[in-house]
C-alpha cells in the first residue's frame, strides 16, 4: 500500500509557498499550491499529460479561486456579498452568479431546519449575511470541474481540509484521505479511501476554535469536536458538515433521512467516534 495520504488538517499536501508549482509528467504527477481565500489550496494532477495543458488548467484554477474570494469574502469590505451584507449595495445590484449563491443558501436553510443560515451568523464584516458555509465548497467543486473540462481525470483538490477527488491517486490504487483527530494532530481519526468522483468536507474546533455559530442559540456550538462529509459533491458535504456540527448527534439520523448517498462521521467531546451505516464502505481504517 502507498503511503501517499491527503490529509484534512490542512489545505496542502505537500510543501509550497503562494502560487508555487511543481511541473512535470512523472508517476508522482504535478502539483501547484495557491494561497487564496485565507487559505491554502493544494492542486495535486495525477495524470500523465503535457505540462502546458495542465498549466493551462492550474492557471484556469486559479483565476476561478481568486475570483471567488474577491466576489464572496467577508474579511473584504469591497467584495460585492460584503458591500449586499453592509447596505451598500442591492439585490439588483448583485451578479446572476451571487443571486444564485444565495438561493443554494436559502435551499439549504429550508432543509436543514434553519441549521444552515447566512443570514444570521455574524461576518467579519460586521454585517450578518455570510454565505461562507458553503462557499468553499461549491467554488472548490467548481474547481474541479474546470479540470475536468481540460481533460484531467485524476486530481485531488484540498482546500482547507475539504477536498474534491477524481479518478485514482495512481492507475489501480485509490485515493487515502486520513481525517485528522480533534485531540491528536499527529494521527488520524480514521483513514478513507475512494476511487472517481468523491468530496470529502470536515468541520471541527481544532483550527479556529469553537467558531461554528447555532443560528437558533447565536452561540458557538461545541457539543462535538468534529464531523466529517462524504459524499458525490463538495458543495454540499461541505453545507452538510457545518449543519451536522449545528445539530449535533441528531444530524447523523437527519443526513441518513434526508440524504442517504451521504456519510457521516463525528467525533464528540470525549472522543466517541459515531458515524453512519454507509461510512463503512468509505473507510479502511
Amino acid at each position: 500500500m502507498s503511503t501517499d495520504l491527503v490529509d484534512t488538517g490542512n489545505g496542502a499536501s505537500g510543501n509550497g509557498a503562494s502560487g508555487t508549482t511543481s511541473l512535470g509528467t512523472t508517476s508522482l504527477g504535478l502539483h501547484h499550491v495557491e494561497m487564496v481565500m485565507g487559505m491554502a489550496v493544494s492542486i495535486d494532477i495525477r495524470d500523465e499529460v503535457p505540462a502546458d495543458v495542465v498549466a493551462d488548467a492550474i492557471d484556469a484554477v486559479v483565476t476561478w479561486l481568486h475570483h471567488v474570494d474577491a466576489t464572496f469574502s467577508t474579511h473584504k469590505v469591497e467584495s460585492p456579498i460584503s458591500r449586499l451584507g453592509m447596505g451598500l449595495a442591492t439585490l439588483d445590484d448583485m451578479s446572476e452568479e451571487i443571486l444564485g449563491v444565495l438561493a443554494l443558501c436559502e435551499d439549504l436553510h429550508d432543509d436543514t431546519d434553519g441549521a444552515f443560515d447566512a443570514l444570521v451568523v455574524p461576518a467579519p464584516n460586521g454585517s450578518h449575511l455570510d454565505p461562507s458555509g458553503v462557499v468553499k465548497g461549491w467554488s472548490v467543486e467548481r474547481a474541479a470541474e474546470i479540470l475536468e473540462s481540460h481533460g484531467l481525470l485524476n486530481f485531488c483538490v484540498n482546500a482547507g481540509g475539504d477536498i474534491a477527488l477524481r479518478g485514482e491517486i495512481r492507475p489501480g490504487e485509490p485515493w487515502r484521505v486520513g481525517i485528522r483527530h480533534p485531540d491528536l494532530p499527529d494521527m488520524s481519526a480514521a483513514v478513507l479511501h475512494g476511487s472517481g468522483r468523491l468530496a470529502i468536507a470536515t468541520s471541527a474546533t481544532y483550527e479556529r476554535g469553537a467558531h461554528i455559530i447555532d443560528p437558533a442559540t447565536q452561540e458557538p456550538t461545541a457539543d462535538l469536536a468534529s464531523v466529517t462529509i462524504v459524499g458525490p459533491d463538495l458543495t454540499f458535504a461541505d453545507a452538510y458538515a457545518t449543519s451536522v456540527f449545528v445539530m449535533g448527534l441528531d444530524g447523523l439520523n437527519w443526513l441518513v433521512e434526508r440524504h442517504p448517498d451521504y456519510a457521516g462521521f463525528v467525533i464528540t467531546r470525549d472522543g466517541t467516534a459515531i458515524s453512519t451505516p454507509s461510512f463503512a464502505r468509505h473507510r479502511i481504517a
